[in-house]
């Protein structure tokens, strides 16, 4: 760090050591961050005392030590026991598993980021498998649904149709500058609960807690939006504490305004490289605000790119267990919607890329159900856009075990958002043409799953090979232990943010999607195989999503979006070296 004279005034030359690109500089060594490193916080704004210990960045509780009590005027307003970190967390975890229901614990997880943002990272990356489903699926979707009643402080920026025409000011009240993420939702579809209007801030909060504890994006550079254009739900407009604005949702011209107003100054207010996730806007919105943006920003929809890709990368290491490539099998969905339109488009074009087929005929081994019955060319002048390339030539069927026992797929794939809709009579028709049927019931929360692990594993007599979008335990089946996958979008999100960060890429390809795919299907052990696992475990998530960035990189580097030059030699070490450390650092 040095020192020089601009316009009259001594300003502070921060390194960029984290090597993070983007535009983005880490003043305070966020990234590389150890204990060995010491950092004084107050070189931009003066912390001490009382208004230290309420500043969830630099707050340590326990864990300052005497030196730095004296230093920081602490020196009674904490008790005199010291705990480092480690005990810090031990107790902590105690603590959280006395609460006896999931939500209890979504609160009490909130509160310490709210209060001790390095020791909220450091107990969800260290007890990832335990605290995922509490910060994420499937317990998220309840706190979303209770958001007006669990709300605290903001946790991230809230932009409703009051704010047209001065979005621009609203992205400056933010207190970090140095914005890397933008997680946004507009609230129409959280999960599988419908409209939560303004109360799906959950979603953000949540998507981007998990890309800094899995993918190391520092918390500073991350900013969760919602953007308020009221809501659909009656009994949220008839409730006396919802949040949001009480008004029917805007449609048309005066949401697309908002939402290009909003675009433009994101892009205005962070520069080209900001990367945009949309996240749970309704099917014709997800699939608009895409195509219309992907060629104009930094734009990645989670919903359609991001379960497409986890579920690419389960069927890819699959091929393992039940043999053949992927042009061999055949794919039957239900649900048509952003998740099974996008997950059947990347199928169709790694089965294109590895055939040297068109995009048209790789597409003819995949078929989609929706709400009417399965997707035929008789019914092409009725169905939406996006349905339409998946409008193959067959008789109408209108139920889902009609469709099974017609186009005997190898491949069961449920997007619908409706649970219990896997049947047995289904399952058992899967099995009857199988010998290892693959079934994924892919819909959130648990509730809305199309069939439990143990059915799966019971209909089909412990031969279908199983993976779910929501966690289900290990199921005893005839003397065998079988441990169902999780298709969780988890795996995929936070490496590939992270490889468009560290590349400064200015553009989202689907060839980094069908990366992403191959290095996560790569992380699958023999020990998982054996398991029945179709993904790795996620107590190993940062170094997948080290892989899956550095896969992501180098093939934004191949196609020449990324600004990063020169291209590190490591991409993988360059990947971890990127990484945030919630590590406390010392304050003398």
């Amino acid at each position: 760090m040095g020192s020089k004279l601009r316009n009259g005034e001594l300003m502070l030359e921060m390194e960029d050591k984290s090597g993070v690109a983007g535009g983005v500089r880490d003043a305070y060594g966020e990234d590389s961050a150890t204990k060995d490193q010491p950092v004084t916080p107050w070189t931009v704004s003066v912390a001490s005392g009382y208004s230290l210990l309420r500043d969830p960045h630099f707050n340590k509780g326990l864990a300052f030590t005497k030196k730095e009590r004296d230093a920081h005027y602490l020196r009674g307003l904490l008790p005199p026991a010291f705990f480092n970190q480690q005990l810090q967390e031990k107790r902590l975890m105690n603590n959280l598993r006395q609460y006896e229901t999931p939500l209890h614990r979504y609160v009490a997880m909130m509160d310490l980021q709210e209060r001790n943002e390095r020791l909220f990272y450091k107990l969800l990356i260290n007890n990832v498998e335990e605290l995922l489903p509490v910060v994420y699926t499937p317990t998220v979707g309840e706190a979303c649904q209770k958001y007006g009643s669990i709300f605290r402080r903001p946790q991230g920026l809230f932009i409703s149709l009051k704010e047209k025409g001065k979005i621009l000011e609203v992205l400056k009240n933010w207190p970090e500058k140095n914005i890397q993420v933008i997680v946004v939702t507009d609230g129409e579809r959280i999960l599988g609960l419908g409209d939560l209007g303004c109360q799906g801030m959950g979603i953000p909060v949540g998507k981007l807690s998990l890309y800094t504890a899995l993918g190391g994006v520092r918390p500073s550079a991350c900013l969760p939006i919602t953007i308020d254009v009221g809501t659909n739900n009656e009994k949220l407009l008839n409730d006396e504490f919802y949040i949001g604005l009480r008004q029917k949702r805007a449609t048309g011209q005066e949401y697309c305004e908002l939402l290009h107003e909003f675009m433009s100054a994101v892009k205005q207010n962070y520069g080209e490289k900001i990367l945009i996730q949309f996240e749970d806007f309704a099917n014709h919105n997800a699939f608009d605000l895409l195509e219309k943006y992907r060629t104009t920003h930094l734009v990645f929809n989670d919903d359609i790119q991001g379960t497409a890709s986890v579920v690419l990368a389960g069927l890819i290491s699959a091929l393992k267990l039940v043999g053949g490539t992927l042009a061999d099998h055949t794919f039957l969905f239900l649900g048509a919607g952003e998740a099974g339109t996008g997950i059947a488009e990347l199928i169709a074009l790694e089965i294109s890329k590895k055939t040297n087929a068109p995009l048209e005929e790789a597409r003819k081994k995949i078929w989609l159900v929706d709400s009417k019955g399965l997707i035929v060319r008789s019914r092409v002048e009725s169905i939406q856009n996006f349905k339409k390339p998946w409008a193959h030539e067959h008789e109408p069927v209108k139920q889902l075990i009609d469709a099974v026992k017609a186009i005997k797929p190898t491949v069961l794939i449920g997007t619908s958002g409706v649970g219990k809709t896997f049947t047995k009579d289904v399952i058992e028709a899967m099995v009857s043409f199988n010998k290892k049927p693959l079934i994924l019931a892919l819909s959130n929360p648990t509730s809305q799953s199309e069939c439990t692990a143990e059915e799966a594993y019971t209909w089909s007599q412990g031969r279908a090979i199983f993976a779910s979008g929501s966690p289900f335990d290990p199921v005893e089946y005839e003397g065998k232990v079988y441990v169902p996958g999780q298709a969780n979008n988890a795996y995929i999100f936070p490496g590939f943010g992270l490889g468009l960060i560290m590349s400064g890429t200015i553009r989202v390809r689907d060839d980094m999607l069908l990366a992403a795919s191959e290095a996560l299907a790569a992380q699958v052990t023999e020990e998982n195989y054996e398991k029945g696992l179709i993904y790795p475990r996620f107590s190993n998530i940062r170094k997948i999503s080290a892989h899956i960035a550095a896969n992501v990189a180098a093939k934004s580097y191949e196609l020449g979006l990324a600004s990063h030059l020169p291209r590190p030699k490591d991409l993988v070490r360059f990947a971890e070296s990127c990484m945030y450390s919630p590590i406390y650092r010392s304050y003398l």
